[in-house]
């Protein structure tokens, strides 16, 4: 079931992957955006951004990306934290974790139905859940790294004093082209890698606890 490898090596249907692309990041987006909105920001609800319409939130770039390199990333959900209530760090921390925990949520139900289903051999339907399982898990893992205009920034500016944070903030402006680089050369790949195999084998491990008494 997790032949990790074999993933990463471009196996599976492409427009299955699609699918599970536009699944990932339409949740992750809208995650992000629905807490903002908790928050008291509607920014993202105002620009019809709280839509499960993929479209609304692909960004062509990213997307393509993914279909090539495996790791990509969304049009951002616009957010205020000028908006929010009560302390605006703190919202910013939990709007940042919110995109990250939703891919890994979704992508355990799809580790969970593949346990399930463990019996199948082969379908459409098994390749889905696969690939459900592997976008969503680099997704969110690859959006928690601690670099702009990635949430795992966010998270990180939290714990760090307000003037290592907004030091933070001002490397934005080169982080896709970091991203780039990084994934054009193969090195994200590396430094990820491991990351993308223990959390799915941890889910994994999870789901068959859970599921070896029924």
């Amino acid at each position: 079931m997790l032949n990790i490898s074999r993933w990463f090596a471009g196996g599976g249907d492409l427009l299955l992957r699609i699918a599970a692309i536009l699944i990932a990041i339409t949740f992750h987006e809208v995650a992000h955006g629905y807490v903002a909105y908790r928050l008291g920001d509607d920014t993202a609800k105002n620009q019809g951004r709280l839509s499960l319409n993929p479209i609304k939130h692909l960004d062509p770039l990213g997307a393509l990306m993914f279909v090539i390199f495996r790791f990509g990333w969304a049009k951002p959900v616009p957010v205020n934290p000028l908006y929010f209530k009560g302390d605006r760090r703190r919202g910013m921390f939990l709007v940042g974790l919110a995109g990250p925990l939703t891919n890994f949520v979704l992508a355990f139900i799809a580790v969970l139905l593949l346990v399930s289903v463990s019996a199948w051999q082969s379908g459409a339907a098994l390749v889905f859940l696969r690939e459900v399982m592997f976008i969503n898990v680099i997704l969110g893992v690859f959006n928690l790294i601690p670099f702009p205009p990635l949430d795992g920034s966010k998270l990180l500016a939290y714990l760090l004093p307000r003037q290592s944070a907004y030091r933070l903030g001002q490397l934005e402006q080169y982080g896709p082209l970091v991203l780039i680089l990084l994934l054009a050369t193969g090195m994200l790949g590396r430094i990820l890698f491991p990351l993308v195999e223990f959390v799915i084998n941890a889910l994994a491990t999870i789901a068959l606890f859970l599921t070896s008494g029924i």
